[in-house]
């Protein structure tokens, strides 16, 4: 994805930054699809996220699986802009897990696909480019307009369509494929992502941002039996997937795959979470903390509940939530439809550093006086 809009500048910074988050985050830029929110951000003067685990992401000849950390900064004015934005639909083999490929459909080569952030009344001049074979669109929940947009960018393989539209709401919302009767399917195969459209006022500063998104998929293999395995529509029609994903691939985001995400004792961490679906109800827990502030079904203009457990986000919903971090340890994230973290990968690590709280958490005490 691209956002034209911006400055030279942005450009020579977001090059240095590409050239410290690696070979795989590089592979995606050559496609032309992930730079352009970290071109927008930067032009904006709002920092990229810190603590990626890039380094540890080794290069692999095909790769969904979106980095967490990989996200525009917070919007940083309060004046509406003009953006051209682009996006690119790529079709893709990748691993599901190690030595278990599946066919992908993504925007932007990833899963979820890119995190786009803008402002509460900016316009936006969007392109949607399809590199692949297959038909597609996509249906923006910010969208004021028929089908969220799906009408209007209807794309053959090959082909590009656009359309304008200004972002009249605020909250995080998701977008999809919306290509009629297979929609499910192209959503089940990764194509899902996040728009945050932030208030004029902004959101509270937090130390880090995270970006997450849940899908499950739906195959005619059994789950970790390996092979190339195809889409299995009477497993969807069920809604009995074989495997449900955090961030498309299956326990992506932890030490022993792609590395867990990095935090300090003493950070407040935001997290963007994105459920695409195309069936299941998600319930987003973290192991080992609790959600500080959850806006739910992304309603920033709400006031957010405090402390909460569990949070149920349904399909095609999304939340944003915040923890405080108090003590060193994993934070293990799964859906606590536990079955769906311990069999079928619904589970990510954010690996909190830093010295040990003994005064609210002591592995070595004892019940006892």
């Amino acid at each position: 994805m691209s956002d034209r809009s911006d400055s030279t500048p942005g450009n020579i910074d977001r090059r240095g930054m590409l050239k410290r988050t690696g070979a795989v985050l590089g592979g995606l830029v050559a496609l032309g699809v992930s730079n352009g929110p970290l071109q927008f951000a930067l032009a904006q003067g709002e920092q990229q996220n810190a603590a990626s685990p890039a380094a540890t992401m080794g290069a692999t000849v095909s790769r969904v699986v979106a980095d967490p950390t990989r996200l525009p900064g917070p919007i940083g004015r309060r004046d509406p802009l003009t953006h051209d934005i682009t996006l690119d639909i790529v079709e893709k083999v990748a691993e599901i897990e190690p030595g278990v490929t599946f066919n992908y459909m993504t925007f932007g080569g990833q899963v979820p696909s890119p995190l786009i952030r803008v402002r509460q009344g900016d316009t936006i001049n969007f392109t949607l480019n399809n590199r692949g074979v297959m038909p597609h669109n996509i249906d923006f929940h910010a969208v004021y307009g028929p089908g969220g947009g799906a009408e209007a960018t209807f794309v053959a393989g090959g082909q590009s369509n656009g359309m304008t539209f200004k972002a009249m709401y605020p909250g995080a919302f998701i977008y999809h494929c919306a290509i009629p009767v297979v929609l499910d399917q192209h959503i089940s195969a990764g194509m899902f992502g996040l728009i945050v459209v932030e208030p004029p006022e902004g959101l509270p500063p937090v130390d880090r941002e995270f970006y997450f998104g849940q899908h499950e998929v739906y195959t005619n293999r059994a789950t970790g039996e390996k092979g190339h395995h195809d889409f299995d529509f009477p497993s969807m029609w069920d809604e009995r997937p074989k495997y449900v994903l955090f961030n498309g691939g299956k326990y992506a985001i932890t030490a022993d795959h792609y590395g867990s995400v990095k935090a300090r004792v003493g950070e407040t961490v935001r997290i963007f979470f994105a459920n695409g679906g195309p069936n299941l109800t998600s319930n987003f827990h973290p192991i080992g903390n609790v959600w500080s502030k959850v806006w739910r079904e992304g309603a920033i203009a709400s006031n957010p509940e405090r402390y909460v457990q569990t949070v149920a986000v349904p399909p095609g919903s999304s939340g944003i939530f915040e923890m405080e971090l108090l003590v060193p340890g994993d934070i293990v994230l799964v859906d606590h439809a536990l079955s769906r973290a311990t069999r079928k990968g619904a589970m990510a690590v954010i690996d909190v550093e830093g010295d040990a709280r003994p005064d609210i958490f002591d592995p070595e005490g004892s019940a006892t006086a």
